[in-house]
């Protein structure tokens, strides 16, 4: 089975900067595409960002376009989203997911990591 494990939330001041770390396990991390999701307290699930298994290709919504980046390490199986400019309002859980074909559908999800930003 490939299993997914985030790290790295916690809790930070808005205008601040963290990086979360998802690590997998598994051969075939490198031919999957891979995603960032999020959820807040009574939200539903959301997008945040992708990347192609070849680190060439990314996707971003809205809300994280110009204050994250999504980044991949396929020699150490690890994917990376460097936040920055927090704001209240990123506070959320943040899942990572692996999308073997395409950018999507998602079949592997980690536990998620918590993440929040004080005013």
């Amino acid at each position: 089975q490939v299993q997914l494990a985030e790290s790295g939330g916690g809790l930070v001041q808005a205008g601040g900067s963290l990086r979360l770390s998802c690590a997998a396990s598994g051969r075939t991390f490198s031919t999957y595409t891979m995603g960032w999701f999020r959820q807040a307290p009574g939200k539903e699930r959301e997008f945040v960002a992708a990347i192609h298994w070849s680190g060439g290709n990314t996707r971003y919504a809205d809300s994280a376009k110009g204050r994250f980046t999504i980044s991949r390490d396929n020699s150490k199986k690890t994917l990376y989203l460097q936040m920055s400019s927090l704001k209240p309002e990123d506070t959320a859980i943040y899942y990572c997911a692996g999308a073997p074909t395409g950018w999507g559908p998602y079949n592997y999800w980690g536990q998620g990591t918590q993440v929040t930003v004080s005013s």
